[in-house]
C-alpha cells in the first residue's frame, strides 16, 4: 500500500497530514506534481506541464488499495477503477455509487461555464477540512488493511 498524491492542487495542510500519516503506519507517500511546483517529499515524481500529465502518472502508479489524494473527480473515477482508494484534501472519500453523480455534475458545470456562465470555486480551506481529511484518510487506511488479510 502507497499513498499517492496529486499534489499539483493539494493544499500544504492536507500533503503535511499525509506525511504524518505514512510515517505513523510505515506507508510510502508519493507525490506527483509538475515542475512548476516546488514539492519536498520522499517519492516525488515530477511531471512535465502538458494538460493530464500528472494525473496519466497517478493511474500508472496505482495499484490495488492504495490511497490517492485528489480533487479531480475525472482522476477519482479512474483511480477507482483499478480497485483503489481515493478522497478529497477536504476528507470526502469517493465512491463507485456517488462517482458518476460527480461526473454528470463536472459536465454540467462546464457546460455552463462554456456558455458564459460563471460558477462558484471552492471555499477557503478552514481546520474542520484538516480534521475532516485526517480522520477519513486513517479510516481508509485501516479499512485497506483489514481487506488485505
Amino acid at each position: 500500500m502507497k499513498i499517492l498524491i496529486d499534489a499539483d492542487a493539494c493544499p500544504k495542510a492536507a500533503l503535511q497530514i499525509c506525511v504524518r500519516i505514512g510515517q505513523k503506519y510505515n506507508i510510502p507517500v508519493w507525490t506527483v506534481a509538475s515542475f512548476n511546483h516546488n514539492i519536498v517529499s520522499d517519492h516525488h515524481v515530477v511531471v512535465g506541464s502538458a494538460s493530464q500529465e500528472a494525473d496519466i502518472k497517478l493511474i500508472n502508479l496505482t495499484d490495488p488499495s492504495d490511497v490517492i489524494v485528489t480533487q479531480d473527480w475525472g482522476l477519482a473515477s479512474m483511480v477507482l477503477g483499478k480497485s483503489a482508494y481515493c478522497l478529497s484534501p477536504t476528507g470526502k472519500v469517493y465512491s463507485p455509487e456517488t462517482i458518476e453523480f460527480l461526473l454528470e455534475e463536472r459536465e454540467m458545470k462546464a457546460k455552463f461555464r462554456r456558455g458564459g456562465g460563471r460558477t462558484k470555486g471552492p471555499s477557503k480551506r478552514a481546520r474542520e477540512d484538516d480534521q475532516r481529511f485526517e480522520a477519513a484518510i486513517e479510516r481508509l487506511i485501516a479499512h485497506s488493511s483489514s481487506s488485505d488479510c
